[in-house]
């Protein structure tokens, strides 16, 4: 049975709240104080005390890793359920029917958030993420634009983070305005991040490079995502030209399509099904 609820409360980052739209309430994991609940030297926080006790049920992913954590609310009585929050390395398993067997719903299901959508008539490219090794080359990046103005596929917008140095980029402090943003987008380009999770969960044509992780448990899921892998596991060994290869053929296939995909809803539900994204490698490599 999968895991359902007439009333649910997402307490998670304060940047990530703004996505929580589907919850009736949101909360801060650290303004709430959990992060340091029953920690020594910390005084009791019988108002958080109170508001746990009060849910049926936790589910978290927060906290799984600290057995101090874990011991102490169960010492309270209190219902947490806790679910390790990565699968393991090289598993083979999309992290996405990972999350959704933890909570006993069925494998396939495609990430959806449904934004306000306003046509961008540009390809946005993000060229960040979480770590520095999952990072395409800037310069790659800045010659990928180039090349693709010059061919004629239209504008190039860079996005970036509140504190990502990059001149000239689009920047949202908000996840909901740049979920809404990113949805417009007549493609986005980027790096196994969370940005371009949350490109190809609003619906925009996607183009993913990936290096030292794997995108058979990584990838965005949807039928409008396209891999780009290295042949070595380093980002540096991908080529602008195997880039520019599934940029183009990507953009011939939207281009055959009338109206384009990105002008239609989502495909997918939240619990529709949809086979892992095909994965574009040179075949020079």
């Amino acid at each position: 049975m999968a895991l359902r609820a007439s009333y649910t409360e997402v307490w998670t980052t304060e940047t990530n709240r703004p996505l929580a739209w589907f919850a009736d309430q949101t909360d801060s994991i650290f303004a709430t104080g959990l992060d340091v609940f029953g920690l020594p030297g910390r005084p009791e926080n019988q108002t958080l005390f109170n508001r746990l006790r009060e849910f049926d049920s936790i589910v978290s992913w927060y906290g799984a890793a600290r057995s101090d954590f874990r011991e102490f609310v169960q010492a309270l009585g209190l219902p947490f359920e806790f679910h390790r929050a990565l699968p393991a390395e090289r598993s083979g398993l999309h992290a996405t029917d990972y999350y959704l067997a933890q909570v006993g719903a069925p494998c396939g299901a495609v990430p959806f958030i449904p934004t306000r959508r306003k046509p961008l008539d540009a390809i946005v490219i993000h060229p960040f993420s979480g770590s520095a090794k999952k990072n395409w080359p800037l310069e790659g990046f800045r010659q990928l634009a180039t090349t693709l103005s010059q061919e004629g596929f239209g504008p190039v917008l860079w996005s970036a983070g509140p504190e990502e140095p990059l001149a000239d980029a689009v920047r949202f402090d908000n996840l909901r305005a740049l979920a809404d943003w990113l949805s417009g987008a007549r493609l986005y380009i980027g790096n196994d991040s969370g940005i371009t999770h949350l490109a190809a969960a609003v619906g925009a044509p996607v183009i993913a490079l990936f290096g030292p992780t794997d995108p058979n448990t990584w990838a965005p899921r949807g039928p409008l995502v396209e891999i780009v892998q290295s042949p070595d596991g380093t980002m540096e060994s991908i080529s602008l030209n195997q880039v520019l290869d599934t940029v183009r053929d990507v953009c011939r296939r939207l281009a055959r399509q009338n109206p384009s995909p990105v002008d239609q809803p989502h495909p997918a539900s939240s619990l529709s099904r949809s086979p892992h994204p095909s994965h574009h490698s040179d075949p020079l490599a």
